[in-house]
């Protein structure tokens, strides 16, 4: 394995992916390590909830 490896997460499959071997509209990366790509959905929603949170900021709603 090079220093450069990427992984993906496969949403179809559920599974990481060590490089990019399936179709882009099945993946969710590039990350860097393979627990990274494993929380690919965890973190996702994450950065969506706190998005959500300054838009509302943002339109006065909070």
């Amino acid at each position: 394995m090079s220093d450069d490896a990427q992984y993906w997460y496969n949403t179809e499959t559920g599974q990481v992916e060590e490089g990019r071997r399936s179709s882009w509209t099945h993946l969710m990366g590039p990350y860097g390590t393979r627990a990274e790509a494993e929380r690919a959905l965890e973190s996702a929603r994450a950065r969506t909830e706190s998005w959500d949170g300054e838009d509302e900021e943002w339109r006065g709603k909070k």
